[in-house]
């Protein structure tokens, strides 16, 4: 398979950040294609500064490439202006490995993080020359297969992808080129239907043809069923349970241009049971699965070394909460200590935060801001989204934090939350300014800093409040006006507070997105065919658009944008994802959905006992953490 880089290279000059296209990453893999048999492209799409650094991509991609007889390169979305040379002089979607167009190979997996890159994923398609419905598709294009959080509900994009994953994707992928493999040496019997039943009757994967969806004279769905006998009722999540049997990524991509994140990065654990609400990913990653100290010593030493990365990113959906967090960071900066490498959490629990922590994750000189996620205001919206954290919580924590050295503090809200009134977002700033006269009395200083961030807040699908009205774009926008004038009310204070929010459109066409069903498709199409690239950078995307979409393609069949949005769904109304089995029960879902409307909290299972959420009985799995008691190893330091 030739190389499209000599069409390519000459484009590359008229373009921005050419880098980008170009491959050749430290530790990057170029296979020769006729000495493998199955062949992936594996696609983030976004820009290659996002994607790179995705650690579900660059995990797979080495998994893939360790296989003696499959290849996997990747591909990132191209920006518009690449776009529309490659339209003029005929250069299709390729990747970055080795330039080779995505048309040709066997499959096509692309790992969804948001649902505003379903654009995106059409531009690729239509580059590549592979038919955007996979209705059209025939032997001689890849088969699409879907996988990420935004995988959880697929309905969306049903039209669009030949199949999803859900859930975890290491050993997904190899069972996937096992049953291609096999098919592929059998001569390819039955074409493209039969490979996809094989996928299917597996029970992991989820085919949409073979499922058929219809609707009653309201609007609303009917169940979901399967329209052959090879093919289960409900497709189950994967889970991966002994995450040191996969430490990967083993050797990091270093890339060539600047990527949002420049550091090596370590999943330390999987899962979250702290409960939140509106957290998607700490839902269906349950149960919560640790990595070994030994296993987090061994994939920073061996990554580093693969790397020359400067920092080391300990990354889960709360990492203060590792049963030896204390000893991983200790054992780290012990290693690491006098050299160049710095450690670093990602968003911090204010009740899983502690000095001790901060000061290791900082010994190396390198003392950058801290984060914390209150996600509301109020103490009351805090108990609805069971985001149990008190302010006397993050004053304490914060002034800690200020009397030991820190001059920044990040705090990170949601407006838009189910229930939320004008006050709980008005709390905001009232916490931010006792944050500010907390530092200046805990450290004598009055060039401390509080930023608050503020993001609209969008229900998920398998999360309690999947059945909440997300609140409206000019709700949320007058909150964010009040909010902001609360906080400059008094310059004395307001001075010191930073406010970055997004407004409340994108997060209204994300709602449409991930919780729509199949009818949905036809908006994602017209949008994209009406120049919908890149939803997810502000200066990209336009509400207009997808406004204009919504109208011509739902109105006509009874239905609209607020319907999908920020109309309350009851109890027993069917959910276009109640066929995929994320492992939680839906009445578990719906009783806890009824505690944050009584405003009461629920604890963290890992310890306490069970609360029937569902997963691990369902999927046969367990919590599995420490402490172990064991040492980082290897214990010599660097």
């Amino acid at each position: 398979m030739e190389s499209v880089f000599p069409s390519l290279e000459p484009l590359l000059p008229r373009v921005s950040k050419p880098v980008q296209y170009v491959g050749g990453e430290l530790n990057s893999t170029v296979k020769d294609w006729d000495a493998t048999t199955v062949r992936w492209a594996l696609m983030y799409p976004d820009a290659y500064e996002v994607g790179l650094p995705n650690q579900g991509v660059m995990i797979l991609y080495e998994v893939l490439n360790e296989q003696p007889d499959v290849l996997a390169e990747r591909t990132y979305a191209v920006w518009p202006d690449l776009e529309a040379l490659m339209r003029e002089h005929g250069v299709p979607q390729f990747t970055v490995d080795g330039h080779r167009p995505v048309g040709a190979f066997d499959l096509l997996g692309i790992s969804f993080a948001t649902e505003l890159g379903y654009t995106n994923m059409l531009s690729a398609l239509d580059l590549a020359g592979i038919p955007l419905h996979a209705a059209d598709r025939t032997g001689e294009h890849p088969i699409v297969l879907a996988g990420g959080h935004a995988a959880f509900n697929p309905e969306p994009i049903a039209d669009f992808i030949d199949a999803a994953v859900l859930g975890d994707g290491e050993e997904a992928v190899l069972e996937i080129t096992d049953l291609v493999r096999a098919w592929k040496r059998e001569g390819s019997p039955g074409g493209r239907d039969e490979i996809l039943t094989r996928l299917a009757e597996t029970g992991g994967v989820y085919v949409p043809r073979f499922y058929d969806v219809s609707f009653a004279g309201d609007g609303a769905l009917n169940p979901v069923t399967p329209n052959r006998d090879r093919v289960p009722e409900r497709v189950a999540k994967r889970t991966t349970m002994d995450l040191d049997a996969w430490p990967y990524p083993k050797q990091p991509l270093v890339p060539l241009a600047e990527s949002v994140h420049e550091r090596m990065s370590v999943e330390i654990f999987r899962g979250c049971t702290r409960g939140c609400r509106f957290c998607q990913a700490g839902m269906i990653t349950r149960p919560v699965r640790e990595r070994s100290i030994e296993g987090i010593g061994a994939m920073v030493h061996k990554g580093l070394e693969a790397s020359g990365f400067e920092e080391v990113g300990l990354l889960s959906l709360s990492s203060a909460d590792h049963s030896e967090i204390a000893e991983i960071t200790k054992g780290l900066a012990d290693r690491y200590e006098g050299t160049n490498t710095g450690l670093s959490l990602p968003s911090t629990r204010v009740d899983a935060f502690n000095i001790d922590l901060a000061n290791e994750l900082s010994r190396n000189g390198r003392r950058s801001g801290l984060t914390f996620a209150p996600e509301g205001g109020s103490e009351r919206i805090r108990r609805v989204i069971n985001k149990m954290v008190s302010e006397e919580d993050l004053i304490r924590t914060v002034s800690a934090a200020y009397a030991n050295g820190w001059r920044q503090v990040k705090l990170y809200f949601m407006c838009g939350l189910p229930t939320e009134t004008d006050d709980d977002v008005l709390q905001i700033a009232a916490m931010a300014k006792e944050v500010i006269r907390a530092g200046r009395e805990a450290s004598g200083r009055k060039d401390i800093r509080c930023t608050i961030s503020i993001g609209g807040f969008v229900p998920k699908p398998h999360t309690p409040f999947q059945w909440a009205a997300q609140c409206d774009p000019d709700t949320v926008d007058d909150r964010l006006r009040k909010l902001r004038e609360a906080v400059n009310s008094d310059r004395n204070l307001g001075r010191n507070i930073g406010m970055r929010y997004h407004d409340g459109k994108p997060s209204i066409v994300e709602g449409l997105l991930s919780r729509g069903d199949r009818r949905v498709g036809a908006v994602i199409e017209r949008a994209w065919r009406n120049g919908g690239r890149f939803d997810g950078w502000s200066e990209h995307f336009s509400y207009e658009r997808w406004i204009s979409a919504a109208a011509e393609e739902l109105e006509p069949l009874g239905v609209s944008l607020a319907w999908f949005t920020t109309r309350e769904r009851a109890e027993d109304e069917v959910l276009p994802w109640d066929h995929l089995d994320s492992g939680l029960d839906k009445e578990w879902l719906w009783e806890d959905w009824q505690e944050a409307l009584d405003e009461r909290e629920l604890d963290d299972c890992r310890w306490t006992p069970c609360f029937d959420c569902g997963v691990c009985p369902a999927m046969g799995t367990d919590i599995e953490i420490g402490p172990t008691g064991r040492k980082l190893l290897p214990l010599n330091p660097v």
